[in-house]
């Protein structure tokens, strides 16, 4: 008994260094954005009627201090685990900036925007105070400022910061249209994995890491979002150097299951507004905390082949104890022969799969090992049920003891 905590603090180190050695290899599986610049929420506890007529095995939880939503702890929560391959439609706050590009003028080619200190990154979400909410709300900005020779003022968000400029459009002499320099973007598109949905709250989470811009490498913050079903239509697979990548198609946004509200560290969140098949995973299972995460034998739920969701062997290799959120919980690999004949293992559109051991949902897939596809990493369940505002934040506990 003596020698257990020293076994466990050998363990610990060395999933540390292995990590460290491991984080110069590895790519995440992030969903990689599309250009798509040519192109009601169901109340929670607030419907319970509702709520039960699309999640059958709904039971509102008591409510407490006239909030809206219950408090429950991790132990009390039961989720459907997910699988399903999903489409995941994003409208951005405002329009992003993803690059700069020159204006042939009368004095020489210059980037108007690049000149107002516009940054690729930056978010445009006013012009001349007017809120700005999609790139079709810029043209009549541009065209009359340059009409009249007046500056436009600009209010770009850059991370946590809001800043103010002046931008003068300039007058392509060539085109004979006036531009300000700059490539933007307003919406975008992918493919990912549902992790779970809650059948009280009818909350969902999905692909276990945040979702980034394919140009900037930043994440989108989003002012609204669907998810819709889609259908695997082949698997690239992965190699050492190579990772691999689903290949779907998904429907519109007017067919949507669920609305997207947030884009976290931790995956995408919302609520779903249709029902959506399971059929070997129909009634709520138990969550894990990361300490009864076990090394050894588990399984993930994913689709390789059209709507299917099928059930892979996996291999718990390290496991830690959090107290804190994390995005790299579990190493984990790959070790079901027909997955790894299909896919050569985890491959980019599995982020999200959800990971199941000893009966409980503990996790989902989030990273692949560039020089080794069969392996990556996995987030612990807690977080996304955190972001997923299922269970309050752990800080949030400790303001309430």
């Amino acid at each position: 008994m003596q020698n257990r905590p020293k076994n466990f603090i050998k363990r610990f180190v060395l999933f540390l260094v292995t990590s460290f050695i491991l984080s110069s290899m590895f790519i995440f599986p992030e969903m990689t954005i599309a250009d798509h610049i040519d192109s009601e929420l169901v109340q929670s506890t607030s419907a319970t009627k509702e709520i039960q007529k699309i999640f059958p095995y709904a039971v509102p939880a008591p409510k407490k201090n006239n909030e809206e939503e219950p408090i429950r702890n991790l132990q009390d929560v039961k989720v459907i685990p997910g699988g399903q391959s999903i489409g995941v439609q994003l409208e951005t706050k405002g329009v992003l900036v993803v690059g700069h590009h020159l204006v042939n003028g009368n004095k020489g080619d210059i980037s108007p925007g690049e000149k107002a200190k516009i940054n690729v990154g930056d978010v445009i979400v006013k012009i001349n105070g007017e809120q700005i909410k999609e790139m079709n709300d810029i043209k009549s900005y541009v065209e009359e400022a340059g009409k009249s020779k007046k500056m436009m003022d600009v209010t770009v968000k850059r991370g946590k910061d809001t800043i103010d400029t002046k931008l003068e459009p300039v007058l392509d002499e060539k085109e004979k249209q006036y531009k300000i320099g700059l490539y933007i973007r307003d919406s975008a598109a992918g493919i990912g994995t549902m992790t779970f949905y809650d059948p009280v709250s009818g909350k969902y989470g999905a692909l276990g890491h945040v979702i980034s811009d394919m140009d900037t490498k930043k994440p989108i913050e989003i002012e609204d979002g669907s998810i819709v079903h889609s259908s695997v239509t082949s698997i690239e697979k992965g190699d050492n150097g190579i990772p691999g990548e689903k290949q779907a198609r998904f429907e519109e946004a007017d067919h949507r299951i669920g609305s997207i509200k947030r884009n976290t560290d931790y995956g995408i969140f919302g609520v779903l507004e249709k029902e959506i098949d399971h059929e070997k995973y129909n009634k709520p299972f138990p969550v894990a905390l990361s300490h009864e995460v076990e090394e050894g034998p588990a399984k993930i739920l994913t689709v390789i082949n059209g709507e299917e969701i099928e059930e892979f062997d996996i291999e718990i290799v390290s496991s830690v104890p959090q107290n804190n959120p994390s995005t790299k919980g579990m190493v984990i690999q790959i070790t079901d022969p027909k997955l790894l004949k299909e896919t050569g293992g985890i491959v980019q559109g599995m982020s999200g799969s959800p990971i199941i051991q000893n009966g409980k949902v503990i996790g989902a897939v989030t990273h692949v090992f560039v020089n080794d596809p069969t392996s990556g990493y996995g987030v612990h369940i807690e977080w996304m049920l955190q972001d997923a505002d299922i269970i309050p934040h752990r800080d949030e506990k400790q303001k309430v003891a």
